[in-house]
């Protein structure tokens, strides 16, 4: 068989596309430094950005939403280290593609050339697939970097996530998507918008980079002779947009009422704004996810079903659709509107991690460390260690602390809702502690 998977172009220049390529294609980074929307891994003190410096890669899985950049850094991280890049997708490969792909970076690896295999859709592959990746990525025949929307903790096996380190992209905010615009027009000229038609395209592409230069192609081809407001652009792409009235109340303006509205517990006012922006065409997937960050963000403890009901409304609907679907959206922002308010959670977090950090590497006190080998237990792990279920009170009010570090507390509950009972019981296990000494 041929070698279907290899990269021919010269090292260090990625391929350049035809003229009549998608806009797309024509506008991916020639570099690192191009791409747009990831500087928390490309920049210098990045993931990505050490091991180019340091001119060695790791395997990785790279998770995020559709068009945030996944394949052109793949693709650039070879050329930027010098190794010979191989592609395969997991929707259109087999065993056997597989197979070969492996033999061809054998090859290559005994001439001393080494292979980055990017796999792409990596989670479309089943657990055997994924298994006959391990010989080869530990021999160090292929650098592994794979692709994958999926929550890679449920997607891929464990034993390959042991292997290669889960590097998050970001969804392209307002600013990358700016520019990824601005990159477009140096190349075809101005798009034939209004400005508040361009926002307005902008806010409608849900973070997707692929998606926006897409419809911006779409623009181009279409010869407008006059730029298109708002309205013009729904029905030119036949896609309701959000509305930028002439106040210019945008995607974040409105979004922003939203989450205070349902912090501030008016139903009402909260149920309009949802209602503003689903009209208006907003990705109703957007809405869902800031939902559950309203759950666990502004009620947490204090209504412990806020968040299943709000995973609940996505999964509807995802099943349902629009419009239908939006109608489990409305319950959910009702239910959290109505419900107890409390961000004890969200400050238990800020106030825990800063802790972290400061503390640096305490270890945990002996008694409370597993004795896994006979070595650890004759140097006293585990020593000490009383287990709870065998006291009176399933409460043995052992120390878990770092040894040389006092106890702190990150998590006070709210005197509201569930967390009044949360506090009872907090408050009868400090009792039984006292008690102990």
């Amino acid at each position: 068989m041929a070698d279907l998977f290899a990269d021919d172009a010269p090292e260090g220049a990625p391929d350049t596309p035809r003229a009549d390529a998608p806009l797309a294609d024509r506008l991916r980074p020639a570099n690192l430094a191009e791409v747009v929307g990831q500087e928390h891994l490309t920049g210098p003190q990045g993931a990505i950005g050490r091991m180019v410096a340091a001119g060695k890669l790791s395997s990785m899985i790279l998770w995020g939403p559709p068009g945030t950049g996944k394949t052109s850094i793949a693709r650039l991280l070879a050329d930027a280290v010098g190794m010979r890049y191989a592609a395969i997708s997991a929707v259109f490969s087999g065993v056997a593609d597989l197979k070969q792909a492996f033999a061809e970076a054998e090859k290559m690896a005994k001439a001393g050339r080494k292979t980055l295999l990017f796999v792409d859709e990596i989670h479309r592959f089943n657990r055997a697939q994924q298994d006959g990746f391990l010989p080869y990525v530990e021999r160090g025949v292929v650098t592994l970097v794979g692709a994958t929307t999926e929550n890679p903790s449920f997607a891929l096996n464990a034993a390959l996530l042991s292997r290669a380190q889960v590097l998050v992209l970001n969804r392209l905010d307002e600013a990358a998507l700016e520019a990824l615009l601005a990159k477009a027009e140096d190349l075809e000229g101005a798009l034939p918008l209004a400005p508040e038609a361009r926002a307005a395209l902008i806010a409608s592409t849900d973070g997707d980079g692929r998606f926006l230069l897409g419809q911006a192609e779409t623009l181009y081809h279409a010869g407008l002779a006059e730029p298109l407001d708002p309205a013009g652009l729904a029905r030119f792409l036949q896609r309701r947009l959000a509305v930028y009235d002439k106040d210019r109340d945008g995607h974040y303006n409105l979004i922003s009422a939203l989450h205070k509205s349902v912090r501030g517990s008016d139903p009402q006012a909260a149920l309009y704004w949802l209602a503003r922006m689903l009209v208006a065409g907003e990705e109703p997937l957007f809405l869902a996810r800031r939902l559950v960050r309203m759950a666990v963000e502004d009620i947490g403890m204090a209504d412990p079903q806020a968040l299943p009901q709000c995973m609940a409304a996505m999964e509807a609907y995802r099943f349902l659709g629009s419009p239908e679907g939006e109608l489990a959206l409305v319950q959910a922002c009702l239910y959290l509107a109505t419900a107890p308010k409390s961000n004890a959670a969200y400050m238990a977090q800020k106030a825990a991690w800063k802790s972290a950090k400061e503390s640096g590497s305490l270890m945990p006190p002996m008694n409370i460390v597993n004795p896994a080998t006979g070595l650890m237990e004759s140097l006293g792990y585990g020593k000490g260690y009383t287990y709870d279920h065998d006291t009176p009170e399933g409460f043995s009010g052992d120390n878990y602390w770092p040894e040389g570090m006092a106890p702190e507390q990150f998590y006070t509950p709210a005197p509201r809702g569930f967390e009044r009972e949360v506090r009872k019981r907090l408050d009868y296990w400090d009792k039984l502690r006292a008690e102990r000494g």
